[in-house]
């Protein structure tokens, strides 16, 4: 039998209930407050088979998973902070579980045209543009959120909401985007983003949790094993941005189309500061049809038995292994050390608003009238 414990942190715990049913399964609470004194608040869900799932209104971010190990064991497998202070510490918050945007991932030179007009993004990570920007991306916005639960009671979640007003990080159009995360009794958490915009821009929107599937704050992921569903990634230059090529991971390092240990030859993947894995990998979907769930990733621990898919309707996922983590804090108490986490981004490829057009490279334009969508699915498990 699975034992389940709710583990929130003192800070939430210490806070008001802000709604809270008898009987339900999705509660709020207040989590903190902003500088300029808007509340954060932390939704709390539990399934019917052992997970426990909190969400924040600071930058819709997943900041906690509770799962069971093969032994029915529970432990938290995200990385995150205890308060918002953490949070907007642009230093100390290596984006642990936010929702990256507008565009997560790299833009060159922060620059893109569209329709012949230039615009010009903030370079936040050396010469290129990242993950939406500083302080008015969407990782650092308080979004609006209500919770829902079905009526035969397997299925509970948070929606949460959010304006981007046209001009926003110098983005173009005003955005409305929602992102719901939903936990089902099977113990898969799904995440569907929806936007709209009245202006034509560039969007790309995913969420940026860390996992180690033995807990959070153990010391590596390198014994940990994956598998990625693509025969293809897309090469990046000595800044991490693409060069626009679509290469054959045959014969590579980036071969995971069958499983191996992290750490079996991340060695082959270059020296120095953030040498490693942070590629975007080019998904099979040959035949799937648009919107269509496949498989993206499968990452296991072989210790703690506990296994997670990654599945999206994206052509990419961006794999990373935590080669910039520094042994800061998190929750807990707990240190998140070099490569003691990794995450999978499922995707828009990176840079493709300067590579519109390009044989194989994904549309990032969105346009008034249309309707960007993606699903982000992880499903947690145990290996068989």
């Amino acid at each position: 039998m699975l034992r389940f414990r709710v583990a929130l942190s003192a800070v939430v715990l210490t806070s008001i209930a802000l709604a809270s049913t008898a009987g339900a399964h999705v509660h709020a609470f207040k989590f903190g407050e902003m500088p300029d004194g808007q509340m954060v608040k932390v939704y709390t869900m539990k399934s019917n088979n052992g997970a426990y799932v909190e969400i924040l209104t600071l930058g819709a971010t997943l900041r906690k998973v509770e799962v069971p190990d093969k032994d029915g064991n529970v432990a938290d497998v995200v990385f995150g902070f205890d308060n918002v202070a953490d949070y907007l510490d642009a230093d100390k918050n290596q984006y642990f579980g936010v929702v990256v945007g507008r565009y997560g991932n790299r833009i060159a030179g922060g620059k893109f045209s569209i329709d012949g007009e230039e615009y010009q993004l903030a370079t936040n990570d050396g010469p290129n543009h990242l993950h939406g920007g500083g302080d008015q991306a969407l990782s650092r916005q308080v979004w609006k959120a209500k919770r829902f639960e079905s009526e035969d009671n397997t299925e509970r979640g948070v929606k949460l909401w959010y304006v981007s007003p046209d001009g926003e990080e110098n983005y173009p159009g005003e955005v409305t985007i929602s992102v719901t995360y939903t936990l089902n009794d099977k113990n898969e958490l799904r995440i569907d983003y929806e936007a709209t915009t009245d202006k034509a821009t560039v969007l790309n929107l995913t969420n940026h949790a860390y996992f180690n599937l033995r807990g959070a704050g153990s010391d590596t992921i390198n014994d940990h094993e994956i598998m990625i569903n693509a025969d293809r990634y897309t090469p990046v230059d000595d800044t991490l941005i693409t060069t626009g090529e679509l290469a054959p991971v045959e014969g590579t390092p980036l071969d995971f189309r069958e499983f191996h240990a992290i750490g079996e030859r991340v060695d082959e993947m270059g020296e120095g500061e953030g040498a490693g894995y942070d590629h975007n990998f080019v998904l099979n979907r040959e035949g799937a049809e648009q919107g269509e769930l496949t498989v993206a990733a499968v990452l296991r621990d072989p210790k703690s038995g506990r296994q997670l898919t990654v599945k999206t309707d994206q052509p990419g996922i961006q794999f990373y292994g935590g080669n910039f983590l520094k042994g800061q804090e998190g929750k807990d108490g707990k240190t998140y050390a070099y490569r003691s986490g990794l995450c999978l981004e499922t995707q828009i490829f990176p840079d493709s608003p300067n590579k519109q057009g390009e044989e194989g490279w994904p549309n990032a334009v969105l346009r008034p009238g249309e309707t960007y969508r993606h699903v982000q699915e992880y499903d947690f498990g145990l290996v068989e």
